[in-house]
């Protein structure tokens, strides 16, 4: 969902869905308890983190999967206790 919005046109949108499948990638559903968590983790960290709607939906995928959230972007996710969080530099 991240990487389509920041398609400018539908031939990106396309590259995009091509690049996910041809490196099998597994996309997840969003679920109820993702839903909820993802609420929570705003309500908790919005103020203080900076932590958007897209942020937390994706953080509360990985903790409900018990995934690691890879990331070069660590200010949003850092505050979230209960992600197991893995920082890159692209």
């Amino acid at each position: 969902m991240e990487l389509l919005q920041c398609a400018q046109n539908k031939t990106q949108h396309i590259h995009i869905k091509d690049f996910l499948i041809s490196f099998g990638f597994t996309v997840l559903p969003i679920t109820e308890n993702i839903g909820h968590r993802a609420a929570i983790y705003v309500e908790e960290y919005r103020l203080s983190s900076g932590l958007r709607a897209g942020d937390a939906i994706i953080a509360a995928t990985a903790t409900e999967n018990n995934l690691p959230l890879v990331s070069g972007n660590s200010r949003h996710f850092r505050a979230i206790k209960d992600l197991s969080l893995r920082v890159f530099k692209p």
